[in-house]
């Protein structure tokens, strides 16, 4: 990758990695969006007739045959050693995202069946938020989105939140807008109070004063 590479700054940066993935995937990108395959994610892409503005990764998890079609179909496309790495694939591609400042990230096929990707992905998160930039990840039932500060979320075909700590205690925890409202709570990581609340206004309010706090809208 070169300096030459323009910025992002304005445009929504979507990275599609090779977890679980289907036609809820492509429903969800948008025409200005700044398309980065990472891994088998790239393929997704090029096979469903999109062009990925970046490839990268090992490409481990695709066929010879997978891979040129990845190399032909991107516009830039950045290969990797998988045993010299020390980054997942998405990680190469968030930071390579973070780096070039866009005004918010969408991760898709990030989950799977791969727990221990699942999880190492949703820690991703804090690298964006230390950095000031919206991030969210997405899959077919779920959104999910950090905070350590304040929260606007609009009505939308997630009903469910859920609250989660990811630091030992998340102090100072208000909510406005749901059925089962808190004032100044504290959330304890390895308890439960925050699972399954319900919006019920079209504009819900999430504050927090101290931690991290994982927001998890859910279909049901």
């Amino acid at each position: 990758m070169s300096a030459r590479e323009p910025l992002l700054e304005g445009r929504r940066a979507v990275i599609v990695s090779g977890g679980t993935l289907g036609p809820w995937a492509l429903t969800e990108l948008q025409e200005d969006d700044y398309l980065i395959g990472a891994d088998r994610g790239a393929y997704f892409l090029v096979e469903n007739g999109r062009t990925p503005d970046l490839s990268i990764g090992d490409f481990d998890s695709v066929a010879p045959d997978e891979l040129e079609a990845v190399r032909c179909g991107s516009r830039t496309f950045v290969s990797c050693d998988p045993v010299m790495k020390d980054w997942t694939d998405t990680e190469m591609a968030l930071v390579w995202a973070l780096d070039r400042g866009p005004r918010e990230i969408r991760m898709l096929g990030v989950l799977g069946t791969r727990l221990d990707h699942s999880l190492a992905n949703i820690q991703l998160l804090v690298q964006a938020l230390r950095r000031g930039i919206p991030c969210s990840i997405a899959d077919a039932h779920n959104e999910l989105t950090l905070t350590d500060g304040s929260l606007a979320l609009l009505s939308s075909r997630f009903t469910h939140v859920s609250l989660l700590p990811l630091t030992p205690e998340v102090k100072g925890v208000t909510l406005d807008g749901f059925r089962y409202p808190l004032q100044d709570a504290v959330l304890t990581m390895g308890q439960s109070l925050g699972v399954s609340n319900v919006q019920e206004q079209p504009t819900a309010r999430i504050f927090v004063r101290e931690g991290l706090l994982l927001v998890i809208r859910s279909l049901d």
